[in-house]
């Protein structure tokens, strides 16, 4: 993943509505949500989940599809996953993470960074 890609998808996901949308979606599968829905559900005008629905998927982090008159989005669950591998690609030193998979750095290992600064 390219990092113009992330700085807009973390730009898209740094307001309160847009974060709260893509979660429901997550939630929500590859069926996904219509987008009165959503509004309906996030509390907020069908013109402002229009602007918010449109800057995630700006974004590549959602997708949309037509049923009928409405309009479904869904979570772009490889975009996702490209975004969470691109911000911990160097956890835990480069060697693989604890045993749940949760990036857990060995506290007696030195900071790579630290030493690059002094």
């Amino acid at each position: 993943m390219e990092a113009d890609h992330v700085i807009r998808a973390l730009a898209a996901l740094a307001q309160e509505h847009r974060l709260a949308v893509f979660r429901l979606l997550v939630q929500a599968g590859a069926e996904g949500l219509a987008a009165g829905v959503l509004a309906e559900r996030i509390g907020v005008p069908p013109s402002s989940m229009s602007f918010h629905l449109t800057q995630l998927a700006n974004a590549g982090l959602v997708t949309q599809r037509r049923e009928s008159r409405s309009i479904i989005y869904s979570a772009d669950y490889a975009a996702m996953n490209g975004l969470m591998g691109y911000l911990t690609e160097n956890c835990c030193g480069g060697v693989p993470c604890g045993d749940a998979g949760a990036c857990q750095p060995d506290p007696a290992r030195p900071d790579p960074a630290r030493k690059a600064n002094s």
